[in-house]
């Protein structure tokens, strides 16, 4: 098939949105916008960039490699592609594929049910290996069925928190909120979650073989546009939703207790129903994504072998299970040192990626991925020691107070490379 239909474009741009859009995606922007105030659309860029535009940019860089996540890094070095995979793949299966059992059990089973989080986690991740074996069904459903249910509770949640908002607010207390708005985008773990299940679209674009290169390119790069306005359009209602009723809120309430009050105010008690079917969908939606993606890599190393898929795939499962019966909070407190780890890498592979060939030479891949590891690593250590041993070291790296002391080295890295490399060619 060698031209795009109009409806195929809207059902992946539906399926990928879908798949980014899990627990993190619903339960931090709202409460972003509580500690924001009026500097929301400020945390909102800063939120924007790690969480919407480094994703559908991870997009992009597959259809451009219409290949596997170890594709991303070859050119580094095929030992570093593999250990690379390998983290990402135990992060998504450990942390971000479990959390969404997590947030469904807390906001759509418990206030109605009193089961134990090991039962929900359970059913939950016995229907995520049911989806996730009849993988060439994935989009077609997802895109479909399940998307346009999940937009439309949103949007209706959104619009009257806008059009309907409490008289009073809360002045911001976000001292950076453009650097917390960046930060926050790496709970979402959306930059992960595009190398993951970008991989899973083109596979699933590739049952049949219907599409030529070029024809997969155009479809992959407009579905990421479409799922990337999608995903903007609802972080930042729901952020705008988090400040208008930022005064409503408890001192001390839970990233999940504040989406669940802004529910119950907007849509009274069904607002609560209506929630907690938005929750499990969304939850549902990424938990398949990542397990998929986990057993497409395996599979792929294993000559295709749809045992290893399938016995992949009930591995996840199990480990879903048991993390899943974890509270939510403990799960993201889990998650901080991983992201400080692996989230510069991958931000600089998908980046590298995307950038045309002749600025990202095998050189400039190994000098830039090097020097955002190294840079990288007092920030990772900070949530693993006391921040007092590395002062000395964070007072001189700019930008490491922040978190983010990598950046200014690997674009700097990036440059000097590529004017070498000219220089020398």
């Amino acid at each position: 098939m060698n031209s795009l239909k109009r409806k195929d474009i809207w059902i992946s741009g539906f399926a990928l949105f879908s798949l980014f859009f899990g627990a993190g995606n619903l339960i931090l922007p709202t409460s972003l916008g509580v500690k924001s105030g009026v500097n929301w659309w400020i945390v909102l860029l800063g939120f924007a960039i790690t969480a919407v535009v480094i994703p559908i940019l991870s997009i992009f860089a597959h259809a451009k490699l219409q290949g596997t996540l170890y594709d991303f890094g070859k050119k580094v070095s095929p030992i570093f592609s593999t250990v690379f995979c390998f983290f990402i793949y135990a992060i998504a299966i450990a942390i971000p594929g479990p959390r969404t059992a997590a947030v469904t059990h807390e906001m759509s089973v418990q206030p109605f049910f009193d089961v134990s989080p090991l039962l929900t986690s359970s059913i939950y991740f016995g229907l995520v290996f049911v989806f996730a074996i009849n993988r060439s069904k994935i989009i077609d459903v997802i895109g479909k069925f399940l998307t346009p249910i999940i937009v439309f509770i949103l949007l209706i949640i959104i619009f009257l928190a806008i059009f309907y908002p409490p008289e009073n607010m809360l002045f911001p207390i976000v001292e950076n909120p453009f650097v917390d708005g960046i930060l926050e985008g790496y709970q979402t773990f959306d930059a992960i979650a595009g190398v993951v299940v970008g991989a899973v679209i083109i596979i699933s674009l590739n049952v049949g073989n219907q599409y030529t290169f070029e024809v997969k390119q155009a479809l992959i790069k407009k579905s990421g546009m479409i799922a990337g306005v999608g995903l903007l359009l609802i972080y930042g209602g729901l952020i705008v939703s988090g400040f208008l009723f930022s005064a409503t809120f408890s001192e001390n309430a839970s990233r999940i207790d504040i989406l669940t009050s802004l529910s119950l105010q907007t849509l009274g008690d069904f607002g609560r129903i209506l929630l907690s079917v938005l929750v499990a969908l969304a939850c549902f939606t990424t938990a398949v994504g990542v397990v998929t993606g986990c057993a497409d890599y395996l599979k792929g190393i294993c000559k295709n072998s749809q045992k290893a898929f399938v016995m992949t795939a009930a591995i996840c499962a199990i480990i879903g299970i048991l993390v899943g019966s974890f509270q939510v909070d403990f799960i993201i407190i889990l998650a901080v040192p991983a992201l400080m780890f692996l989230y510069p890498i991958t931000i600089v592979l998908i980046l590298l990626n995307v950038v045309p060939e002749k600025f990202a030479s095998a050189f400039v891949f190994k000098a830039v991925v090097l020097v955002t590891f190294i840079f990288s690593i007092p920030d990772f250590l900070g949530y693993l020691i006391s921040e007092e041993y590395l002062i000395g070291i964070k007072s001189w790296i700019p930008f490491a107070k922040f978190n983010l002391g990598w950046v200014l080295p690997a674009f700097l890295v990036f440059l000097l490379g590529n004017i070498f490399q000219k220089q020398h060619n």
